[in-house]
């Protein structure tokens, strides 16, 4: 889920991405940014322990990855269900379809890795930009008066 395979980003850019967002969202953001941030270390650093090794990886359903993927989901979900921003909303959703990316492998064993692996990892990205922007979104409006 959250290391992406040797076809993503490489993984000293992905973990310097991921520990500069989780910095400014500890720094400038709310309790849900933090909370968002920190739930995408942990599944970072999880997911190393829990991958297949790589002459198996993708080829059958990641068991490891899927339990890691329903837990940050439900993560994300318990945010959006008390947050009144509507970030939260768009990593849960993103989050739900990773985690159905695990779905489709189970129903066709014959879906190629590369396929599963991009399904299972790429909206980590989009993720992590979404939690920047809310970040952003509200150190400026606690600069504006608005919060």
């Amino acid at each position: 889920m959250w290391s992406g395979p040797p076809f993503m980003l490489p993984k000293q850019l992905f973990w310097t991405i991921v520990i500069l967002i989780c910095a400014y969202a500890w720094m400038r953001g709310r309790t849900e940014e933090r909370i968002a941030a920190t739930t995408c270390l942990l599944a970072t650093i999880a997911t190393h322990f829990v991958i297949s090794p790589l002459h198996e990886r993708y080829t059958g359903v990641e068991t490891g990855l899927l339990l890691i993927d329903i837990a940050v989901l439900a993560a994300f979900v318990a945010i959006a269900l008390v947050s009144s921003r509507f970030w939260p909303l768009w990593a849960a959703g993103l989050q739900l379809t990773v985690s159905m990316s695990h779905m489709l492998k189970a129903v066709d064993l014959a879906l190629l890795p590369k396929a599963y692996a991009a399904a299972a990892v790429f909206w980590s990205y989009p993720i992590l930009l979404i939690i920047v922007i809310g970040t952003w979104r509200t150190k400026r409006k606690v600069t504006n008066g608005l919060v």
